[in-house]
């Protein structure tokens, strides 16, 4: 009897576990603004921030080649992708208007449908933390920190959520390792130059003033421990000076934030299993095994395979990098460590 009740317990838990694994931050989109206007109701601004969410999400998470294959996704289909959604009114006096604040989720199992029927991969970025130093060459001189329009104006320009943009602080060391090697820039190590920054995202970006309609942009990244480097030639055409090198800042922004969510694919047509030991004692039990485990959106499911009193045999079915994996399982507190050829997990 009470073996059975283990069982049912078990069973309880992790059918739960599935349900609530389908709530993933990731696929909401929050700060929907909309203007509230007389003559429309609420049910047609539901309906235009379902679209203006749906735009914001792929936006966020696809590759900009793969945002190209779901424009003009029909609408009654995007409707059915929706979770719920909330409505916040806000009142702007200044403006004499009001606004309605949009929340919306979209259902993850759906969206994980929908692009697998297109043959997309999404991008889940936990490190958003991007550390860069943008160096400016003209006419034989470099502008590293002082005097550099990119430098001091990176964080004015396009702003974006998806990655956090950390300036590198000014250093001596870094300025002197630039003008000694200021003939071969491009063979820069960058792990070297940035050692204040170890184990960081990292991003050397130098514009080279070329001819007088064209920049070239070389990027020097060190991306979830990669190594990518790309060049951008970008044309003034009819620009004044300023508009061009806000284009610079923009363009080159696109790029590295592309470059970040290539590293952090996560392609729904290939999970991955991982046969882990729980071991099971006062302070390392199921249900917080579970309220843990269920933070995590790259984890799909929870298989039991076998138990005892002391410890149970698990079978986790998760999307993305093994590597990826631990670390999510780190920041719940929860320990994954290969011991004598055996994954053993508990909490903490």
């Amino acid at each position: 009897m009470k073996l059975y009740k283990q069982i049912i317990f078990i069973l309880i838990v992790f059918l739960k576990t599935e349900t609530l694994l389908s709530e993933n931050n990731i696929f909401n989109v929050n700060n929907i603004m909309l203007e509230k206007k007389d003559k429309i109701s609420n049910n047609v601004l539901a309906n235009q921030a379902i679209k203006k969410g749906f735009n914001q999400l792929i936006t966020k998470i696809l590759l900009e080649e793969d945002q190209n294959k779901l424009i003009g996704t029909d609408f009654s289909k995007i409707k059915q992708l929706v979770t719920f959604y909330q409505i916040t009114n806000i009142s702007d006096e200044k403006k004499l208007q009001e606004l309605v604040n949009f929340s919306v989720t979209f259902d993850k199992d759906k969206i994980h449908d929908l692009f697998y029927s297109k043959g997309i991969s999404y991008s889940e970025i936990t490190d958003k933390e991007l550390f860069i130093l943008p160096i400016y060459i003209t006419k034989e001189q470099i502008f590293i920190f002082n005097n550099n329009f990119y430098y001091e104006n990176w964080n004015k320009i396009f702003e974006s959520d998806l990655i956090e943009f950390n300036l590198v602080l000014e250093n001596i060391e870094i300025i002197q390792d630039i003008n000694q090697n200021k003939n071969n820039l491009i063979n820069l190590q960058i792990e070297k130059l940035f050692q204040e920054y170890s184990n960081k995202n990292l991003a050397l970006i130098i514009i080279e003033e070329n001819k007088a309609n064209t920049q070239k942009v070389y990027i020097k990244s060190i991306i979830q421990g990669k190594k990518i480097s790309k060049s951008l030639n970008l044309k003034k055409k009819e620009l004044e000076n300023k508009s061009f090198e806000e284009k610079i800042i923009t363009a080159t922004k696109k790029e590295l934030i592309n470059l970040v969510k290539s590293e952090n694919l996560i392609d729904i047509r290939t999970p991955s299993f991982l046969n882990v030991k729980f071991i099971v004692n006062k302070s390392s039990n199921l249900v917080d095994l579970n309220l843990r485990i269920k933070n995590i959106d790259l984890i799909e499911k929870v298989y039991v395979q076998e138990f005892n009193k002391d410890f149970m045999y698990l079978r986790i079915k998760y999307l993305g990098k093994l590597e990826k994996i631990i670390r999510q399982l780190n920041q719940e507190n929860i320990n994954l460590n290969l011991i004598n050829d055996e994954w053993v997990i508990k909490t903490f």
